[in-house]
């Protein structure tokens, strides 16, 4: 039986952010803190220009997840015509507007920060020049496809935020609101496998080419399942503080944190496949530029970090999110969604950061002042676009036909 009564329409003081909220602040604050960090970081970057450009690697790839997560979870509510999530959808849609902001944040990286991270660029050295593998590679890995596709990846992701915000947004005053229920249904199908291709070859382009001997076919799917469980988390987290101040109690309730505990599970567990069968593969096949993408992540420091990955991403959150009373109490779910978002940092460090330090031969976790910089500025702007769409509308779709059901959701 549901922990909650059944109720109706919420109150509007309920659904919308008022103006004397501390939320309507967090924008402004957010933006100082983005644009001071970004600048100050780009002024330190000094003599070493390399160290700088993987930490903004580092906190861009961290910063597009929500957005990346935000989109996955409103489309595939439409494609599947879900009910139970229809009250936390806008929270998600606030999350996938960040994106545009983000894939611009990618530029600065594309045009000027490439030559310092990604080797195939380096067509000067006659190591490069004269690699079998780079050549065979160089119709697709060279800078000025780079720059085309990263243009189509942003343009895909800001349509789809564009497209997504706007309607969602519309129907709270539509006349006709079924009408723009339906286009969103049928256009999801279709905008999944934009998303699903945008994000593989994405991940291809701005990760996996860090080291461009090594590939894996599953790699796309490793980003997206990190995107997938951070969402959730992002989700039940912005719901629990939403709630201590006083909104959307009685609409988002015990039920829905419940399966945003259930999703945060399941994609562990998934994250956790994806990363063994890679894993296993590779060691199996025993390929050297296969295996030594996995060796050197097994040196000094980063063979602490891959253990400690192991550990943090699956074993402890797979143990903690088991239980049906953890994923129902706000402040467990509050601990392991803070967690989970945690985790997805430290992944994205150990999929960036030893590259830069096994072309350097020094293998210790290199952590400076332009990794906080560039985690600060690239996290600040973000989510100041995402307060800042939270204080703009609603915060629950209300004229979606399945809003009632969604708000009296019981888990069976």
């Amino acid at each position: 039986m549901s922990d909650h009564d059944s109720g109706g329409m919420p109150s509007h003081d309920q659904i919308h952010i008022g103006p004397k909220s501390g939320w309507r602040r967090l924008p402004a604050i957010f933006a100082v803190m983005g644009v001071g960090g970004l600048g100050v970081g780009f002024t330190t970057m000094g003599a070493h220009p390399a160290d700088f450009w993987f930490s903004y690697l580092v906190s861009l790839m961290f910063w597009m997840v929500p957005g990346l997560g935000g989109l996955f979870f409103v489309l595939v509510q439409h494609a599947t015509r879900a009910g139970w999530s229809t009250v936390a959808r806008r929270l998600a849609e606030n999350a996938l507007l960040t994106l545009p902001v983000a894939g611009l944040m990618a530029l600065p990286l594309v045009f000027s920060g490439a030559h310092e991270i990604y080797h195939w660029t380096h067509l000067d050295d006659p190591s490069v020049l004269n690699d079998p593998i780079l050549t065979a590679k160089r119709g697709y890995l060279n800078e000025g496809f780079f720059r085309v596709r990263t243009f189509i990846y942003i343009g895909v992701w800001a349509l789809l935020a564009y497209l997504y915000w706007g309607w969602s947004t519309k129907q709270d005053t539509a006349r006709d609101p079924i009408a723009l229920t339906h286009k969103m249904r049928w256009f999801a199908p279709l905008g999944v496998v934009l998303f699903a291709f945008s994000l593989t070859f994405g991940a291809f382009d701005l990760l996996m080419s860090l080291d461009p001997h090594w590939f894996s076919t599953v790699f796309g799917v490793y980003y997206f399942a990190g995107c997938v469980s951070f969402i959730h988390a992002f989700l039940a987290l912005t719901t629990i503080l939403l709630h201590r101040s006083g909104y959307l109690r009685g609409v988002i309730t015990p039920e829905h944190f419940h399966d945003f505990g259930k999703m945060m599970f399941a994609f562990t567990v998934f994250w956790a496949y994806i990363g063994f069968a890679q894993y296993m593969l590779i060691w199996y096949a025993s390929i050297p530029e296969e295996t030594e993408w996995y060796w050197y992540r097994g040196q000094g420091s980063f063979l602490t970090l891959s253990l400690v990955l192991v550990f943090i991403r699956f074993v402890f959150p797979f143990l903690g999110l088991m239980s049906r009373r953890i994923k129902r109490n706000p402040k467990t779910l509050a601990f392991w969604a803070v967690w989970i978002m945690v985790a997805e940092l430290v992944d994205m460090y150990w999929l960036i950061q030893p590259v830069h330090a096994h072309e350097k031969g020094v293998y210790e976790l290199p952590i400076g002042p332009s990794d906080f910089l560039t985690f600060l500025g690239i996290g600040g702007i973000v989510l100041a676009v995402f307060t800042w769409a939270l204080c703009k509308n609603a915060l629950i779709p209300v004229k979606d036909p399945r809003i009632l059901e969604s708000i009296n959701h019981e888990n069976a």
